[in-house]
């Protein structure tokens, strides 16, 4: 144990790839902060295997049945997008804190409906996998702009370029509005997305275009976007899952630097490039701007994070509001790209169709403007 505090009892719901080979291996890193009690999956021999390959002794089929028997502390929630909201609202009836893998929810109807089943005051509170924001470069980053040192933010650019082939959309829950949610801008450049709100703040306004081009999906498989942030600061984003030099790329460009991050799904000190204006170079300032530690983006850094709110009784960074950034500036570009015209990111209520499903509910109307 850490002092003497106990350790964080945690059970893991879904033993699937991301389970066993991100969050159990991040779990063993945390030595004996915390303790893995339960795994739980659907499929009783996966959960068998993983759980016997991990050293987990709980073994269950069934969420609530896990809940009831283990009590965890926090309960990691690594199923398929549709499963998302369940869990993490069982997990926090139960009493848990939730750590939820990406996309959040398959709306801001989901979102905000986990949100009205946490605690008050010191939680329980859910997060979601958003490990990008917590590497060095970013940290740095982030405390540059809060402290002005680079000058206002005026142009970014974030593109999630990626491939997959048609092989990858043949699992029964890709690429389908009810299961996935979305398309690219749902489950893959959501990461650099986030990444991108939680150093430049809110968004304001956005107009979008979206296809299917290459992809048996009945969502897109890419999207574009022009963004405005409450800044003033104008975003460009493009997320495709149809690039074969695949490629995760975000710039930022400041009165006073660029800033610029090329990495494919994680990143170190050396996937950043720090490029000081004219001015700013005369000035000798430029080695200030890089990050003096090497911390690489990892799910290990975000839980290690997580455990200190906890221990802390607070609200987790990527969570509440901080983690519905993306989430909501998603289903602003859907709403743009399937009726057309910018979308205000205040039009996004429970009176906006989009509000409750990626497609609007309509989706007919969203194959049609899709091909």
């Amino acid at each position: 144990m850490t002092g003497s505090r106990p350790p964080i009892r945690v059970a893991v719901v879904g033993s699937g790839a991301i389970a066993t080979g991100r969050h159990l291996p991040a779990l063993a890193a945390m030595g004996d902060r915390v303790d893995v009690t339960a795994l739980a999956d659907l499929d009783g021999a996966r959960v068998e295997a993983a759980a016997d390959e991990h050293g987990v002794p709980g073994r269950y089929t069934d969420v609530d049945a896990m809940l009831a028997a283990e009590s965890p502390d926090l309960v990691i929630v690594c199923t398929p997008p549709s499963a998302h909201k369940g869990a993490a609202v069982a997990a926090l009836d139960a009493g848990a804190w939730v750590w939820c893998e990406k996309p959040p929810a398959l709306s801001l109807a989901e979102y905000d409906e986990v949100v009205a089943h946490e605690g008050g005051g010191t939680g329980p509170f859910a997060s979601y996998v958003f490990q990008h924001r917590f590497g060095s470069g970013a940290e740095r980053l982030r405390r540059h702009i809060a402290e002005g040192t680079l000058g206002r933010p005026l142009v970014g650019v974030c593109h999630t370029l990626w491939y997959r082939d048609p092989a990858y959309f043949e699992v029964p829950w890709r690429g389908r509005w009810e299961t996935e949610g979305g398309g690219p801008s749902m489950g893959h450049g959501i990461h650099q997305m986030d990444l991108a709100l939680s150093l430049l703040g809110d968004w304001s306004e956005v107009t979008a275009s979206m296809s299917t081009l290459a992809r048996s999906t009945r969502t897109e498989d890419v999207s574009s976007a022009i963004v405005r942030l409450e800044s003033g600061a104008t975003l460009s984003v493009v997320n495709s899952l149809l690039s074969p030099r695949e490629t995760s790329y975000l710039r930022f460009d400041f009165e006073d630097a660029t800033v610029e991050l090329e990495h494919l799904y994680g990143y170190d000190n050396t996937h950043w490039r720090w490029t000081p204006a004219p001015h700013a170079a005369r000035a000798g300032s430029g080695a200030s701007w890089q990050p003096q530690e090497d911390v690489p983006s990892s799910h290990r850094i975000q839980l290690a994070a997580l455990l200190d709110a906890m221990e802390r009784g607070e609200r987790p960074r990527a969570g509440g509001h901080d983690g519905r950034r993306a989430l909501e500036l998603v289903a602003g570009m859907y709403r743009s790209a399937f009726l057309g015209g910018t979308v205000r990111r205040q039009d996004l209520t429970p009176d906006d169709s989009f509000y409750h499903s990626m497609h609007g509910g309509d989706a007919a109307r969203a194959a049609a403007a899709l091909t």
